[in-house]
Parts: structure tokens; C-alpha cells; sequence
């Protein structure tokens, strides 16, 4: 009779280095630990020092009696470091995860502690129960490839000449109104200066002539910037051959979706990233309700608002517009029967209803190619 033998393997997982960042503008705060009742090792670096990065890896390691071959998980809160610290720590063979800051629990204490050793303990504790299959203890950043990081950048910088518009505009009213001036900001507001008078009467000083004058100069200056970003955004959308060209031209097919939209829908969210679900494009742009249920108190709370706020923005934009030239889809059809009769907060509330349905039947379009219900295409 022949006995088969065989070799009893072992198949528990061997140790793992867990490691936390915690990044500030000059030095860095590393955590380090193996298991959950371990001390963990704590250590602080110049901002940005990579080689010291790999030197701290390499003697938590041998402090902590693991091989030098032991895998390694770490983590960082999302921040002003981005993720290039992400792709050096994926490119070391490092399993890295960014974390959402706003998803870290924390003591709801009025005055509680907060240092970086502490913050930086807390950040591992929870690495290693994120680890060990707990997926709610916090909410795990989507990093975007470096073209999708790039495609985003031109829209982005529109919206920030956008923003230091207004600002110039709103200080060139401010300068006016503490003379109880009250002047328009056209073209010919630099031939009107020298015959401004305030409010009793008085001729304007020249030193306020002149600071008008640099003020009107550096809005003129903003406002050709800003031109020039919208001719290459019209430009990339048209002649483009990337796919963010290429779903801002799709979306334009739609009536009501104009370039400007389109260009900042593609590269935020249908030209550069997958969703499985609507669900998972609403919490995104932030337009799903949050609601607050707790035994016999029921609170309304409005929407999340996570993510970018020119995302919503331009979505609760698109949603009127899309009222206005599509009236007879379903979706505006929708939102005539149930807010059309309703005063105005009713129908400011239905607005971001069809705003977070349209941003979804619009995903649906691009992704699968299903045309919003009873909503025409553009004439080529």
C-alpha cells in the first residue's frame, strides 16, 4: 500500500509595515507600526526628503524585527501635496491609499488636542483597521491619472480668472461707493474718471483718479486672460483628439449644452473618470440630499455640496437651460408637474433635483449612448 505524503503549508499572511504621513509645509511626521497593540514608531523628516523617506521604511523595519522584504501600506489626508507623493510611493512598490480628510473621525469635543504626533497616531489606528477589511472608517480619494490631472487644468484656470474678476470689479464698486460714486464699469469708464464727482459735490482728488485708473488697468488686464483661456477651451473642444475633446463635442450634440459646459463636465468628470451607478456620480458633485432621522427629530440638512462647488454650479446652470430648450423632455416635463405650480423656493428645490438627473442622463449618454428621453438632437 502506497502512503501519499504531504507538506502541511501555512497559509497565514505574513507581517505588513504600516506607515502614515503626516505632511506639512516643512517637515513630515511619520507613524509606523506592524499590529494594532504595537507601539508605533514616530519619526520627523524635512518636507519632501525622499531619501530619508526610504531610510525611516528601512529602519522601522529593523526596529521592528520584520524583514527588509516586508511589504509596506501607508496613507496620507489629501492635500496641498496632491498626489505626487501618491505615484513616488506606488512607484516604489508601496501600497498607498489618500484619504479624505473630511471622512476621519474625530472627538466631537469642544476643545480637544490635536497635534501632528497625535493626528498622525490616529491616521495609522485607522490604516490598519482600513486594512484589516473595515471600508467604512474613512472615504479613500480617487487619484486621477497625470493627462486627467493635466486635461483639468485649463477649465480650472478659467475659473480662477473668473473668480479674480470679480473680485477687481467688486473692489473698482467699493472704491466708488466710499465717494458715493456711483459709476458703471464700461469701456469708457477711463474718459469718465476725470470728471467724477463724490457724493457732496466735490471734484475727485487725483490720488483717487489714479488709483481708479491702476485698478480699471489691471481688470482690463484679467479680462483679456480670460478671453484668451476661452479661445483655446473652444479651440481644444473643437479640434481636440482626446477623449476630453471628444465627449465635450458629444455633449454639445444636445440641445441646450453649450462648449462652456460641455468643456468643464468632460474634463471634471465624463472625460476623465468611470463611474458603475448614478449613485456614485450624485455623491460626487454633491447634489444628493442628506438626511438627519434620529428617533422623533427629522431635520432637513439640503444636499452634501462634496466636491467641487463649480461642478454644481454649472450643473444647476445647465438644468435651466435645459428647461428652457428641451420642453418637451421628460425631465422638464417632470419638474413642470411637480414644482412649475410652486412658489420659488419649491422651484429652487426642483432645480437641483433635475440638476443631479440631468448630470446622470447626460453620464448615460456618453457612457452607453442612451439619448435623454424625448430630448432632440442638434441640426448638424
Amino acid at each position: 500500500m502506497t502512503e501519499t505524503t504531504r507538506t502541511t503549508e501555512c497559509t497565514a499572511p505574513g507581517p505588513t509595515l504600516f506607515v502614515a504621513f503626516e505632511l506639512g509645509s516643512t517637515k513630515w511626521t511619520l507613524a509606523c507600526t506592524t499590529a494594532v497593540g504595537q507601539k508605533a514608531r514616530l519619526r520627523a523628516i524635512t518636507a519632501g526628503d525622499l531619501e530619508a523617506v526610504r531610510r525611516e521604511l528601512d529602519a522601522a523595519r529593523a526596529r521592528l524585527g520584520v524583514p527588509l522584504t516586508t511589504p509596506v501600506r501607508s496613507c496620507y489626508e489629501a492635500g496641498r501635496d496632491g498626489f505626487w507623493l501618491h505615484r513616488w510611493l506606488v512607484a516604489q512598490g508601496i501600497g498607498n491609499v489618500v484619504v479624505d480628510s473630511s471622512s476621519i473621525e474625530v472627538n466631537r469635543r469642544a476643545r480637544r488636542a490635536k497635534t501632528d504626533r497625535l493626528d498622525v497616531q490616529k491616521l495609522l489606528l485607522l490604516l490598519v483597521r482600513w486594512a484589516g477589511g473595515e471600508r467604512k472608517v474613512w472615504s479613500v480619494v480617487h487619484v486621477p491619472t497625470p493627462e486627467a490631472e493635466a486635461a483639468r487644468q485649463l477649465t480650472r484656470e478659467i475659473e480662477t480668472v473668473r473668480q479674480d474678476r470679480t473680485r477687481a470689479r467688486n473692489r473698482l464698486h467699493g472704491l466708488l461707493a466710499t465717494q458715493g460714486i456711483r459709476c458703471p464699469l464700461r469701456r469708457r469708464f477711463p474718459e469718465r474718471v476725470p470728471t467724477l464727482q463724490t457724493g457732496d459735490g466735490q471734484p475727485l482728488a487725483a490720488v483717487w483718479q489714479a488709483r481708479l485708473l491702476r485698478e480699471w488697468g489691471h481688470l482690463q488686464t484679467i479680462e483679456a486672460r480670460l478671453a484668451t483661456l476661452r479661445a483655446a477651451r473652444e479651440t481644444a473642444v473643437t479640434t481636440g483628439e482626446d477623449r476630453v475633446a471628444a465627449v465635450a463635442r458629444q455633449l454639445c450634440r444636445l440641445r441646450g449644452v453649450a462648449d462652456a459646459s460641455a468643456a468643464i463636465l468632460s474634463t471634471e468628470l465624463f472625460g476623465t473618470r468611470t463611474f458603475a451607478n448614478g449613485r456614485q456620480l450624485g455623491a460626487l458633485t454633491g447634489l444628493v440630499p442628506v438626511p438627519y432621522r434620529s428617533d422623533q427629530r427629522i431635520q432637513d440638512q439640503g444636499i452634501s455640496k462634496a466636491g467641487r462647488a463649480e461642478l454644481r454650479r454649472v450643473s444647476v446652470q445647465l438644468a435651466w437651460c435645459w428647461l428652457r430648450w428641451q420642453p418637451d423632455s421628460a425631465l422638464a416635463q417632470w419638474f413642470k408637474r411637480r414644482f412649475a405650480a410652486a412658489g420659488g423656493r419649491s422651484r429652487r428645490i426642483g432645480i437641483v433635483a433635475v440638476a443631479r438627473k440631468l448630470v446622470i442622463a447626460l453620464w448615460r449618454f456618453v457612457a452607453h449612448g442612451v439619448v435623454p428621453e424625448a430630448a432632440p438632437l442638434k441640426v448638424a
